[in-house]
């Protein structure tokens, strides 16, 4: 992430442009998920379930929104900043950081079916909160969830 001449974050087109689709779930040129906002403001359906996801699993510690808490960091940065498999790893087997400035501590997810199932989710919503493509709260226009996603999410829950 960079930053312009006005003190704003400015993010690389190439890290949440669309470059193809797979059965309603969008991947960067890098095959990393991402998001689809259409010029209604329609928000692909990971970035739906993403934000319902990110508040019954990660809000309490996060803040709403991934705008970030006392107690943790904004995850709408970490989505932008971390790599995509960096941010895969640290959910799903936490991570301590413990020095003189920080004593901070993110709790392992990998077997929280209600977090790994909806781990894509949870990050293109995420990233699309840190470009600010979309604004706190429900989104209130969504894609219809494919058959794709509904069998995925299926085999993922059992």
């Amino acid at each position: 992430m960079a930053t312009a001449s006005n003190g704003e974050n400015v993010v690389d087109d190439a890290l949440v442009a669309v470059a193809y689709e797979e059965g309603g779930r969008y991947f960067t040129d890098d095959d990393i998920p991402t998001y689809r906002i259409q010029e209604d403001g329609t928000v692909d359906w990971l970035t739906y379930s993403g934000f319902r996801r990110y508040h019954s699993e990660c809000h309490v510690c996060h803040g709403p929104e991934g705008e970030g808490s006392t107690y943790a960091p904004a995850l709408k940065v970490s989505a932008i900043e971390m790599d995509y498999y960096d941010f895969v790893d640290v959910v799903t087997n936490g991570r301590k950081k413990v020095n003189a400035s920080a004593n901070s501590v993110m709790p392992a997810f990998g077997t929280n079916p209600n977090v790994m199932c909806y781990l894509d989710d949870i990050y293109v919503y995420l990233k699309a909160r840190g470009t600010d493509v979309v604004a706190r709260g429900r989104p209130s226009k969504k894609e219809a969830k494919s058959d794709d996603i509904r069998e995925q999410e299926n085999a993922c829950l059992g």
